[in-house]
């Protein structure tokens, strides 16, 4: 698929996203609330959008005057704050579980999950003297499984390897393990899917700051993050996918990768290898957590935000840091979900 070739639509809750990034378009509106001042909200949960977030946030201050906090604290911090009732909002790259959506606050307020990205979770590592890396599936596994321990052993300059994975409940965990245990039944087997495993090897950091912060300054390292925290010494490594291609993370190998994911009623859905010569094999959407009833005046502010955050730029804005913008029927019932938003 060559990168002006639009995505096919589907009626039956496909995910929609542009192969090519959007041109930047008219100047963006507040959505009718610059007008009136509405209280600050905060949330938390999520790292892997964090760079996403936080650079809506500062621009919606800007442009509205109204204040939004957003702490990188993990998805599974952010579930459980939700669910706690002591932020405005959470965020999670792993889809909400059934229990979730009945307990606590969010049982008794009503749990909304709205889509606001796409992205991929790309092995990312430091090593200068193995440019241009391709790993297959079963070779990822294997480094992460402890049994790959020697750069030589991928056709690189010897030299060992330290494995870099997060501390933290994770979103981007789950993401990352979900297709571990796809690419590999041994994986599968002995660590399987999580916000958090039993990682068989390595040195953990807390959020994709603090994973990306480890192979920065370790030589010789091999992690995993989203692709907007791939930058400066940290290289990307082309990935083996379910058609046998070595894809890189870009924002057209994650449409197309996200592309192949179905989304359920309630806006959740995953796909742990999907089909497609072009698709990046680890996608994942990451959501925004809201409360649909009881918000009183904070209700407004959540809604005004999210909506502005749907908009053609905030959308721009969050491909240009390297994640992938939601489009056509996915983005519509995004828009809808925060229509549910009540005082």
């Amino acid at each position: 698929m060559s990168n002006n070739q639009q995505l096919k639509q589907s009626p039956q809750r496909r995910a929609l996203l542009p192969v090519a990034l959007l041109a930047l378009g008219a100047t963006i509106s507040a959505c009718g609330q610059s007008a009136a001042k509405l209280p600050s909200i905060s949330g938390a949960g999520a790292s892997f959008p964090s760079a996403a977030y936080q650079r809506w946030s500062a621009d919606y201050a800007k442009e509205t005057g109204n204040q939004v906090s957003y702490q990188s604290v993990g998805s599974g911090a952010g579930v459980r704050q939700f669910i706690a009732g002591t932020v405005d909002f959470g965020a999670t790259d792993e889809q909400l579980k059934g229990e979730d959506f009945t307990s606590g606050a969010a049982g008794e307020r009503g749990a909304l999950q709205i889509p606001m990205l796409g992205g991929t979770v790309t092995p990312a590592y430091n090593n200068p003297d193995c440019p241009n890396l391709k790993l297959t599936q079963a070779q990822l596994a294997d480094i992460f499984l402890g049994k790959i321990t020697n750069w030589s052993a991928l056709g690189c300059p010897s030299k060992p390897i330290t494995v870099a994975h997060r501390s933290d409940g994770s979103g981007t965990t789950y993401a990352f393990t979900n297709s571990l245990s796809c690419f590999s039944p041994e994986w599968e087997e002995k660590v399987g899917r999580g916000k958090a495993v039993d990682w068989p090897v390595g040195v953990g950091a807390k959020g994709n700051e603090g994973v990306a912060g480890l192979i920065q300054n370790t030589p010789g390292s091999i992690g995993y993050v989203n692709q907007a925290f791939v930058r400066g010494v940290i290289l990307p490594a082309a990935l083996e996918n379910k058609e046998g291609q070595f894809v890189l993370a870009t924002a057209e190998s994650g449409a197309a990768g996200l592309n192949g994911v179905t989304l359920d009623e309630r806006l959740g859905g995953e796909e742990c290898n999907p089909p497609g010569a072009e698709s990046f094999p680890i996608v994942a959407f990451t959501w925004i957590l809201a409360y649909e009833n009881g918000g009183e005046a904070k209700a407004d502010a959540v809604r005004a935000f999210l909506n502005w955050s749907l908009q053609e730029g905030p959308q721009q804005m969050a491909a240009e840091l390297g994640y992938v913008p939601l489009k056509g029927d996915v983005l519509e019932r995004a828009k809808a979900e925060v229509a549910k938003i009540k005082n």
